[in-house]
């Protein structure tokens, strides 16, 4: 299934993981949100955490040629590989809002995988306003 990706950290245009695996593989980038999560630093680099809470980023969508090819190297870059119990990440299936008009759409999106969640909870660094690019 070919949906877009909601990204909230490093993939985030002007941040440094953007040029690097986006820059000339998307169809469409533009402001988004997710609902139904919390944003807690790495550090370097952010999780999203199922809990109530919006977390700001931006929907991108692949070029229809480079889909499956930006797949494999978002999940290299997230070391994410189904079923794998050492992941980092896990990648979900959300509904997504687009600011612009307030529609949903379903995305893609990397999550903290359960342990790294429940470590986050207890031990980690809430970004309260949930948009990775204002946490300084």
């Amino acid at each position: 299934m070919s949906l877009p990706f909601f990204v909230y950290g490093t993939l985030r245009p002007g941040e440094v993981n953007h040029d690097a695996f986006l820059l000339g593989r998307t169809a469409a980038e533009e402001p988004a949100r997710l609902d139904g999560a919390v944003l807690y630093d790495g550090p370097g680099y952010p999780y999203a955490v199922a809990d109530p809470g919006t977390i700001h980023g931006d929907l991108v969508t692949a070029r229809p040629g480079d889909y499956a090819e930006l797949l494999v190297a978002l999940d290299r870059l997230e070391e994410y590989a189904p079923g794998d119990p050492r992941n980092l990440y896990e990648r979900v299936t959300r509904k997504v809002v687009r600011v612009a008009d307030g529609s949903t759409v379903l995305a893609w999106v990397y999550i903290a995988a359960p342990t790294v969640a429940a470590r986050l909870r207890t031990h980690g660094e809430r970004i309260e306003s949930g948009d990775w690019a204002a946490r300084f």
